[in-house]
């Protein structure tokens, strides 16, 4: 089954749950048609029951259309409008008319020296890049630290896209199929973009202050005992079952330069009742904010719907197609059933074409998060 959308303004998309990859990219290819002649970038995600055969589908997808560029991956799940399709072949398509001059394919950056030898790739024209589309691989260590390299390399320090997901390879397209690093796309000033973020879980208590902190440890939290900390913040019904809230309680570490109530999701991984220590997934160091956390459906559809209305208020013009990048912990797990976010974005800003993939880690800015959803619409 694919579907194409009707409006001249908006971007040709089409999804496929054919069963073959020869099949969806069939459907897909025939539904773009008509806006093919107009596109210059394409944008593809596949599910990963197609992950072995993405250089193929990106190839005929350039032969077919006609279009030289395009980038994207895979998901354990993807997204178009109004839908998810998780656990099950399924491939996303959405094709955008862009001045060729306006965008530049950024290729495969495996470590930072890629990111030197690669500085012209940073610029369009006289100017740097404004704003960048980027998919990374989950198993490259350096991720987080090329995702903050090539942020600062934009005239905004903006970054949207998410990491590979995917219980086989891990492909990205960038014009080519690659692996191992981070690429995308970067566009100039003249492409209209608007972006938001929405987190998956909602501060507990008040912000904190860690005031010691070893590696991932935190030895005192507002100069206390961190689990005295957490205990008056959940209460005693809640800390009588702390070692059952694994998915339930979280930390969030505030980012520091940000316009917004923004923060880094991270897992508790440990407590030590006795000398009543916290353990997080990740670094952390004195001096350094922190809010316990719950994760819920309601707090996620309260910040999903107060991204939505931020971005619809502030967008300057109709939107012609988005990206969506939800983490693969929200979805139906989340919201309680199918489909549930991406009818919230229908819902706020209409029958536009939207694809993406559920990810990894969630890339928005110059960070890598966890739990939330990056929506991006063009204009």
């Amino acid at each position: 089954m694919a579907l194409t959308a009707g409006s001249m303004n908006h971007f040709p998309y089409a999804y496929s749950t054919a069963a073959t990859w020869r099949d969806a990219v069939r459907e897909c290819v025939h539904d773009l048609a008509t806006g093919a002649s107009r596109a210059t970038l394409g944008f593809v995600y596949a599910t990963d029951a197609f992950a072995r055969h993405f250089s193929e589908i990106v190839e005929h997808l350039r032969d077919d259309t006609g279009i030289a560029h395009w980038i994207g991956t895979v998901g354990v799940g993807i997204v178009a409008t109004g839908r998810e399709f998780l656990d099950q072949p399924a491939l996303a398509t959405m094709l955008a008319e862009i001045p060729e001059a306006a965008f530049r394919i950024l290729p495969n950056l495996c470590n930072l020296n890629d990111v030197l030898q690669h500085a012209e790739d940073f610029r369009l024209g006289a100017e740097p890049a404004w704003f960048g589309v980027v998919h990374g691989d989950p198993r490259n260590p350096l991720i987080g630290e090329l995702i903050e390299h090539v942020a600062a390399r934009t005239g905004t320090g903006f970054l949207v896209g998410g990491l590979t997901s995917s219980r086989d390879k891990c492909p990205q397209a960038a014009d080519q199929v690659v692996e191992g690093g981070l690429s995308g796309v970067l566009f100039s000033a003249q492409v209209g973009i608007a972006t938001r973020l929405t987190q998956g879980v909602s501060p507990l208590g008040p912000r904190h202050r860690i005031t010691q902190a070893e590696r991932n440890v935190i030895r005192a939290l507002d100069g206390r005992a961190p689990l005295e900390v957490l205990r008056e913040d959940i209460g005693e019904v809640l800390y009588a079952q702390l070692q059952r809230l694994g998915g339930y309680l979280f930390v969030g570490l505030p980012t520091p330069d940000s316009d917004t109530d923004d923060y880094l999701v991270r897992h508790i991984v440990g407590v030590d009742p006795d000398s009543k220590l916290i353990a997080v997934g990740d670094y952390v160091e004195a001096g350094q904010p922190l809010m316990f956390c719950r994760r819920d459906g309601h707090s996620a559809t309260e910040d999903m719907q107060r991204m939505l209305d931020a971005l619809k208020a502030g967008l300057p013009g109709a939107p012609r197609g988005a990206l969506y990048f939800s983490c693969l912990g929200r979805g139906t797990s989340l919201f309680g059933e199918p489909d549930a976010e991406l009818g919230m974005i229908r819902q706020s800003l209409g029958d536009i074409p939207l694809v993406g993939f559920y990810a990894n880690g969630e890339i928005s800015r110059n960070r890598l998060y966890g739990y939330t959803g990056v929506l991006t619409v063009f204009t």
